[in-house]
């Protein structure tokens, strides 16, 4: 089978576009987890057991694949031993903590392309009323947990070509920052500043968009994905962070919130295969910092149960959350938010691309 993944490039002739890179890839067995925003298929590093039963005892397991049905060991008390890793370890709440009272509903993209995700494809009005009933349709849902609306913005994007900078990457102006955060600050939603950092550090753009961070309702977004820590193109290759970089992003933001007296930040680290984050057990949680392991896979609902499975409930951090995509081309069908409420660990970031 083929695979068709779309990334972010860069500026070309002032404006930001996405690139679609096409690129084989061999189908695998129902039985092998996959789900993948690179993919949307099965991919390295996922196998699930047949059902069976424990000697001594009958133990209705759960299972994995397109065959699973309301059996799926992403879903609560269906029979995967990675129910009782959950809820992890972590510290408690301060005051001010977005999560877990709240569930996040978050609108990703750039204004400067209609094809990197709903904040940017539609006109800011319409978009707007998009996520003012998404959030409505996601309270009536779970009245438990009211709704954050927040507005995800790739604030760096990664490029396939080095750029003046030689890093693989385009900082966006801060004027466009300023445009959503304020849309944000009209819907009494949150922003994050997402970043693509290519062939640079973390270390070495976070004081880049600190300016914006120092607000109490900016959060930091980082994928793993454009992160090419070993080397290449982005786009030609899937990269990585270890938690050694997240446990960086999680220090340079709590000495923020330390400093600057703010409520505790957020981090949403974007997955989707299981290099993606390496050494996830050694990430060390801060009060200051909640972190949120985002599933960023597309496909259908069961291939993207077996990536949550896989790579989020199997290896806990501390808050999970799901990516929606809203074209059918990405997610066919969409998981609907009965099912997404199914899952154990329940995701409290929505994230709609």
């Amino acid at each position: 089978m083929r695979s068709v993944r779309s990334f972010s490039t860069g500026l070309l002739s002032g404006a930001l576009l996405a690139t679609v890179f096409v690129t084989p890839l061999s189908a695998q067995s129902n039985t092998t987890g996959g789900g993948s925003r690179a993919t949307g298929a099965a991919t390295k590093g996922a196998s699930s057991k047949p059902a069976s039963a424990d000697t001594g005892r009958k133990k209705v397991r759960g299972s994995l694949g397109p065959q699973a049905g309301n059996r799926h060991m992403a879903f609560r008390d269906a029979g995967s031993d990675a129910d009782s890793l959950w809820p992890p370890k972590m510290p408690a709440p301060l005051p001010g903590s977005i999560l877990p009272a709240k569930r996040i509903i978050a609108f990703y993209g750039n204004p400067l392309s209609r094809r990197m995700g709903i904040l940017g494809e539609f006109d800011p009005p319409e978009m707007m009323r998009k996520l003012d009933a998404e959030v409505a349709a996601w309270n009536k849902a779970d009245p438990a947990h009211p709704v954050q609306p927040a507005m995800h913005l790739i604030a760096m994007v990664a490029n396939p070509h080095p750029g003046p900078s030689g890093k693989y990457r385009t900082r966006m102006d801060s004027s466009l920052i300023e445009k959503v955060y304020g849309w944000a600050k009209s819907k009494n939603a949150i922003m994050f500043v997402d970043l693509q950092v290519g062939q640079s550090t973390l270390r070495d753009e976070l004081p880049w968009i600190e300016k914006f961070l120092v607000r109490p309702d900016v959060h930091l977004g980082i994928d793993p994905e454009f992160s090419m820590k070993n080397g290449g193109i982005p786009g030609k290759r899937i990269g990585t962070y270890d938690a050694a970089d997240i446990n960086y992003a999680i220090r340079y933001l709590a000495n923020l919130v330390e400093k600057h007296n703010l409520p505790p930040k957020i981090l949403v680290v974007h997955r989707f295969t299981p290099k993606g984050v390496t050494n996830a057990k050694d990430i060390k949680l801060d009060p200051r910092v909640q972190v949120v392991m985002h599933m960023d896979g597309f496909g259908a609902p069961w291939l993207k149960r077996d990536t949550y499975w896989r790579d989020i409930k199997k290896e806990p951090v501390q808050f999970t959350g799901w990516k929606q995509f809203t074209k059918l081309k990405n997610d066919k069908p969409a998981t609907s938010r009965e099912e997404i409420l199914r899952l154990w660990p329940v995701p409290l970031y929505i994230q709609l691309q």
